[in-house]
């Protein structure tokens, strides 16, 4: 069974930038497609980007379009979030997940099999 094991979040001023680690454990990611969620303080999980096997296939919320970019490295077995111009909005707990085989829709949560335990992202204004 893969394990997941976020890292990269804390603090950071609006107009900043930080980048996320997702490192798997257990089994290869190279077979799976991968996504990014986020969850803020008294809100539901939700989806962030998405990224395809190979990595030449993303997909982003409308809300960090053209400011956070998804990657992979299949060979280190690691996912990447890169994230700019944070605003506060952006405040979360940011987990990576594994898409399951034969999922529906790359944006629902029951879609994702594995999950890590999360990594807190702070923005202040």
């Amino acid at each position: 069974q893969v394990q997941l094991v976020e890292s990269g979040g804390g603090l950071v001023q609006a107009g900043g930038s930080l980048r996320l680690s997702c490192a798997a454990s257990g089994r290869t990611l190279s077979n799976s497609p991968m996504a990014w969620f986020r969850q803020a303080p008294g809100r539901e999980r939700m989806f962030v980007a998405y990224i395809s096997m190979s990595g030449s296939g993303t997909y982003y919320a409308a809300s960090v379009k053209g400011r956070f970019t998804i990657s992979r490295d299949n060979p280190k077995n690691t996912v990447y979030l890169e994230m700019n111009s944070l605003n506060p909005e952006d405040t979360a707990v940011y987990y990576c997940a594994k898409y399951r085989e034969r999922g529906n829709s790359v944006t629902l949560q029951n879609d994702y099999d594995v999950w890590g335990q999360g990594t807190q992202v702070t923005v202040s204004s």
